[in-house]
């Protein structure tokens, strides 16, 4: 039992550890939802697929009980991240879909540490780190080069929010 409690410990603390990553990066770029919000929902993703194991009698996880799990942790992180998506109104702007996606993204990140996979877990979040890092660079470098976009002001306000968000 000490071996599986330690087995435990490791994929929730790496679940928690990808989430306060994820998180920092958006706290730092002036977010609501940032190093708690999403170290708490890697680690619930991963408890979550935590609870499937010993339900088991075999000690085989069943793959249809882990396949409901993960639709219900996507599902219901769906919902949370809608919650920081805002729609200006009036305007043709949206707040916070970067922020709904990183959330989503942080979910599935914790649901692969829960199974065990924390390798994978750890490559997609180095991935993430590198797009978050230079991926305004590189959306405005493009700007400049190309011009604002097809769509008139809405593109380039709609993509210099995302620039913010």
């Amino acid at each position: 039992m000490h071996d599986d409690l330690g087995m435990i410990a490791l994929r929730l603390g790496a679940a928690l550890l990808i989430g306060a990553v994820i998180g920092i990066e958006r706290h730092l770029h002036g977010q609501a939802a940032g190093l708690r919000t999403h170290a708490v929902v890697a680690t619930a993703a991963a408890l979550a697929v935590l609870v499937v194991e010993p339900l088991s009698p075999s000690g085989s996880v069943s793959t249809d009980a882990q396949s409901r799990v993960l639709q219900g942790i996507l599902t219901g992180v769906g919902f949370l991240g809608a919650g920081v998506i805002l729609h200006a109104a009036g305007k043709h702007r949206i707040h916070g879909l970067t922020s709904a996606a990183l959330i989503w993204l942080t979910a599935v990140l914790g649901a692969l540490c829960g199974h065990g996979r924390i390798d994978v877990a750890l490559v997609g979040t180095a991935m993430i780190v590198i797009v978050m890092l230079l991926g305004g660079r590189v959306e405005h470098a493009l700007h400049a080069k190309v011009g604002r976009g097809h769509g008139g002001d809405a593109d380039a306000e709609s993509a210099e929010e995302e620039r913010a968000d």
